[in-house]
């Protein structure tokens, strides 16, 4: 006997190429709970009850694939936003250490300094693979990280730097 799900779903449960079960993960776990129990229904030949569970799964897929695409272009729209802002970021970040070299300020500092940023383009450049692949849910956290730990790479720097031209001027 044929399952359930190839009789009444025309709704392709295939979401997941379109990221249902990664941005829509609650509507897409309802629908697929809700197949899962037209299934246990025709097994156990109560034909009305999988009718029922079988429209509530179609209901929920289709609800998934709709906000999988809402979500998905959200994410999209922040990663591009937060990738934007990276770059300046990390260039200014770049410029503070080469002044920091040059200002003589410790080289344990600089050196951390350095390696921070070495992270920070690791980061970048997996977020920039991830959302070659349109895996943008997987770019923001990395990217996000990566802002961050410029900003606190930066500040520890100003402060450095702040710090030895207090030192200098007693």
């Amino acid at each position: 006997m044929p399952s359930l799900a190839k009789i009444l779903l025309p709704v392709d449960f295939s979401g997941r190429s379109r990221g249902a079960a990664r941005y829509a993960e609650a509507e897409y776990t309802a629908a697929t709970t809700a197949l899962q129990q037209a299934n246990d229904a025709v097994a156990q030949r109560d034909f009305r009850l999988a009718l029922n569970y079988a429209l509530e799964s179609r209901e929920h897929a289709q609800n998934a694939a709709r906000d999988a695409a809402d979500n998905r272009a959200r994410i999209r729209g922040e990663v591009e936003r937060l990738m934007a802002e990276i770059a300046p970021l990390l260039a200014q970040a770049s410029t503070r250490a080469d002044e920091a070299e040059r200002a003589r300020l410790p080289r344990q500092t600089v050196r951390e300094a350095r390696q921070s940023l070495t992270q920070v383009n690791a980061a970048v450049q997996k977020a920039g693979a991830a959302m070659k692949s349109e895996d943008y849910a997987a770019a923001q956290p990395l990217l996000q990280g990566a802002k961050a730990q410029i900003e606190t790479t930066t500040a520890s720097l100003d402060e450095a730097v702040k710090s030895q031209s207090l030192r200098r001027r007693r």
